[in-house]
């Protein structure tokens, strides 16, 4: 298991098993492979939310305002309409072929996205936040997991947009389904 990973589960223990999931449907719709321990991470927990805080997307999710794939769509279409009413675009958006793709949405309208650069094997993709009420990115090299971890429970991942973490005992997780 990876070890981001093996940490969350012994914080913060899944709510159900979430089972198998159509990873090649989900990829292929996306257009993209998905980082493996994002995978790993939805296969353990499903999608849902973190600390009352992070809504993690999954494919398929029952609850359709949580979809991996659908909650791209919406995203890809609304950071268009952004750059193209004059908000800055990002230079590390800059590079040909670079694009986003969301994992996590906040409590706070903030989303969590992958910046997926040309070449680059999704295992190295960046963590990219943009703020939900505002003009402001944020990018960390680290894997999904390794920012829950590092977010949620240890707070070595110095964020202005997660300023309050970690929230303390007992961290919680609540899956998807049970707001459907």
């Amino acid at each position: 298991m990876n070890p981001a990973i093996a940490h969350l589960v012994r914080e913060i223990p899944p709510s159900d098993s979430s089972g198998d999931h159509d990873w090649v449907r989900a990829e292929e719709q996306l257009g993209t492979s998905l980082p493996s321990d994002y995978k790993q991470l939805i296969d353990l927990y499903g999608g849902g939310l973190f600390d009352d805080a992070v809504w993690v997307l999954e494919p398929d999710c029952p609850n359709k305002y949580y979809d991996l794939v659908t909650e791209n769509r919406i995203r890809i279409e609304a950071q268009q309409g952004l750059w193209k009413g004059g908000e800055p675009k990002p230079a590390e958006l800059e590079e040909t072929g670079s694009r986003t793709i969301a994992w996590a949405v906040t409590e706070n309208g903030d989303t969590l996205y992958w910046l997926a650069r040309p070449g680059q094997q999704p295992e190295h993709w960046t963590v990219a936040i943009k703020e939900g009420r505002g003009r402001e990115w944020e990018f960390h090299s680290q894997t999904c997991s390794e920012f829950l971890r590092s977010i949620l429970l240890t707070g070595d991942t110095e964020s202005d947009m997660f300023y309050d973490f970690p929230t303390g005992e007992p961290h919680l997780f609540a899956s998807s389904s049970s707001f459907v």
